[in-house]
């Protein structure tokens, strides 16, 4: 008889396949409270890696970081109309603290926008404190409905970015970096994903915003996800807060704003990326464990996988010891797998003798013996190539299942068979983007013919990007 599949294969059911593997590969749990997650040490640990490296680029666009409170006064949320629409059905109210009625209810952050634009208005005073360029890791709570761990919770992790700026152009160049040197640089070059970026329709754009600009990645199955998104906000939070500066010509003007952010969904957005029927792949330059060096069985194995985890260490990979040779190997061994380690070491007391190890490379797949003398200078090449591996699964993935259409039914059609569409929005439109919706099909994104960024939504040439998404 046929030994059961660890994993429901993603051909017979992707979403039980993408859960399975949560579960299993011990990335998180559902917390008590429908919508809610628990991520677990290692799942926490990707979102740490993403952290790290998204701060860093971050930094380097100039931002500093800063903290502002959970609890917002539901009043500020009013002062910009089109915000508060599009956020009113997501929105958590606490209207009772410590026992009593409260005078005016507090909303719990779904975003900081409102309440970052009544400090920036205290701030900012003259055009010597402009640029001001801020950003916040912190948590949001906007009330789901139909919750997916990592994809769509009530409550997740993300960073968002705020500032204001003298000018348009220089809050729309602004936004423009954070949307490539920022998020295209770190999808797709550490998480491996070749994302397209692109601009979103007046319908899909965020709420008081003049312009968005996505990132939109296609996973295994051919939908779409929107990894991150940096929003032109115009002057319009800096009217409803009065955020003015004193120019140099001596004149009152109002701000130029952005804002922008990522999330845990970005783990979800890897997980449906480069999994496979094994588990997870972690590209090597996120993963927080890029070596697990294992020790089959023996006292001598153990001591020598200790001693090899070091030097490893010494030479800059990020390592993992995993010596407990009182749990069965075979059990081991598909436990890294499922967490997408991408290398494996693997020594027994055979290979003690010859001085060898068992190379595993779980991205490629497949085992080889070397040299142990050899590992610290063939390991940063091997993770190397596995990552680059990735990205050009996700590209031809990509490229293979995108059609250029003419008219609408093509392009739901394709959407519908598990695929992306480039339409021209010139014939499309946003009478056509409504007929797309009533089949569960959106506009992700509008690009320039060349696969650029287009100025604006009926620049010449323009296309739609269509697909089906989470």
């Amino acid at each position: 008889m046929a030994k059961a599949p660890v994993l429901t294969p993603q051909a017979e059911d992707f979403p039980r396949w993408y859960q399975d593997l949560i579960n299993k590969a011990e990335l998180a749990d559902n917390g008590p409270v429908r919508g809610t997650m628990v991520i677990r040490p290692y799942g926490y640990g990707l979102w740490e890696r993403m952290q790290q490296e998204m701060d860093a680029r971050i930094k380097d666009a100039g931002a500093q970081n800063a903290y502002f409170p959970l609890f917002i006064p539901q009043s500020y949320l009013t002062r910009e109309a089109e915000h508060v629409e599009g956020f009113a059905p997501e929105l958590a109210v606490v209207t009772h603290g410590g026992g009593k009625e409260l005078e005016e209810p507090v909303v719990v952050r779904p975003t900081s926008e409102t309440i970052i634009n009544d400090y920036f208005s205290k701030w900012v005073q003259s055009y010597r404190d402009l640029p001001l360029l801020i950003n916040q890791w912190a948590n949001v709570v906007r009330w789901e409905m139909r919750p997916r761990v990592f994809l769509r919770t009530s409550e997740f992790l993300w960073q968002e970015g705020h500032t204001a700026h003298a000018t348009y152009e220089d809050a729309r160049d602004y936004a423009a970096r954070i949307h490539t040197d920022v998020y295209g640089d770190f999808m797709t070059n550490v998480l491996g994903i070749d994302v397209v970026l692109g601009r979103k329709t007046a319908k899909e754009r965020f709420a008081g915003a003049i312009n968005t600009l996505t990132l939109e990645g296609m996973m295994g199955d051919g939908k779409a996800l929107q990894l991150g998104t940096s929003h032109e906000l115009g002057t319009n939070f800096a009217k409803a807060f009065n955020t003015q500066y004193l120019s140099k010509e001596g004149k009152q003007e109002l701000v130029w704003q952005t804002s922008w952010g990522v999330s845990t969904r970005m783990v979800g957005g890897l997980i449906m990326s480069h999994g496979d029927d094994n588990g997870l792949r972690v590209p090597p330059r996120l993963a927080h464990v890029q070596v697990v060096v294992m020790a089959i069985k023996g006292d001598e194995a153990v001591t020598k996988v200790r001693e090899l985890g070091a030097q490893l260490k010494a030479a800059g990979l990020r390592v993992h010891v995993d010596d407990r040779v009182d749990t069965p190997f075979g059990r081991r061994a598909v436990d890294w797998e499922l967490k997408g380690v991408p290398v494996r070491v693997e020594i027994g007391p055979r290979d003690l003798e010859a001085g060898t190890a068992m190379l595993a490379r779980r991205i490629p797949g497949g085992k080889e013996a070397v040299q142990i003398s050899d590992l610290a200078a063939l390991l940063p090449k091997v993770l190397e190539e596995d990552q680059a591996q990735l990205l050009r699964e996700s590209r031809e993935r990509r490229i293979a299942r995108t059609s250029d259409v003419s008219t609408i039914e093509e392009a739901a059609e394709a959407a519908v068979a598990g695929g992306w569409a480039r339409i021209p929005w010139a014939d499309l439109g946003p009478e056509g983007e409504a007929k797309l919706a009533e089949q569960a099909v959106s506009v992700r994104c509008l690009i320039a013919e060349d696969g650029s960024v287009p100025e604006a939504d009926d620049a010449p040439g323009t296309l739609a990007v269509v697909a089906r998404s989470y």
